[in-house]
């Protein structure tokens, strides 16, 4: 990458870690404007336009590297699980660590997933198909199991979990806590009900 190119895509950076920056519990992407994106960024706002067709696509981009974050954490949480560990609890506790770090990351995307934008939800979407096949993929190897099951199995634990997140984004520490909880226990319910189903399937 030339020097040129490198510039263009630190400054491409600096405009969606701008527009991170300014979400918030009160603030959400669509009451961002371009000149206040720009203005956080330290650049002109026809400077904007070299690197982003308009504030949609900006949005799209950030509920992109928002879905993917997240994935990329799970992955992670796989990685600790292969050391040794429960698989649930290793999971629940990287998912929460993910809120506690980006919660405006989180927020972005509950709210695009119910937003006015038809692009920005089915962008929403795409991000948590990716991530319910990824569940679906480790299910299937670990429990040997048909995709069928193990894809429904993960789409109820990505309900469950994703419901739990937007719940913890306004909890303290000891009410995430009980929370962790109950969700080590919902997902336990379903992993042992999946089990006993496929169990009974093979007789």
């Amino acid at each position: 990458m030339g020097i040129r190119a490198q510039q263009k895509e630190k400054t491409r950076r600096t405009l969606i870690d701008a527009a991170f920056s300014q979400l918030s519990a009160e603030r959400s992407f669509s009451s961002l404007s371009l000149r206040e994106v720009a203005r956080e960024a330290g650049l002109a706002p026809t400077s904007f336009y070299r690197h982003f067709k308009d504030m949609e696509e900006l949005g799209l981009t950030l509920v992109d590297e928002g879905g993917l974050t997240l994935r990329q954490l799970m992955r992670q949480a796989r990685q600790r699980i292969a050391d040794g560990g429960s698989v649930i609890q290793i999971s629940i506790k990287t998912f929460m660590e993910f809120i506690d770090r980006s919660p405006d990351v989180f927020r972005l995307l509950l709210r695009e997933r119910s937003g006015t934008s038809a692009a920005f939800r089915q962008a929403v979407a795409r991000e948590i198909q990716h991530f319910t096949a990824e569940l679906t993929d480790y299910l299937e190897e670990k429990q040997q199991t048909s995709r069928s099951y193990a894809e429904m199995q993960a789409q109820a634990m990505v309900t469950i979990v994703f419901s739990a997140g937007a719940e913890a984004l306004d909890m303290n520490e000891s009410e995430r806590a009980a929370l962790a909880e109950r969700m080590t226990l919902q997902l336990r319910i379903i992993a042992k009900g999946a089990d006993a189903y496929n169990k009974a399937k093979r007789l």
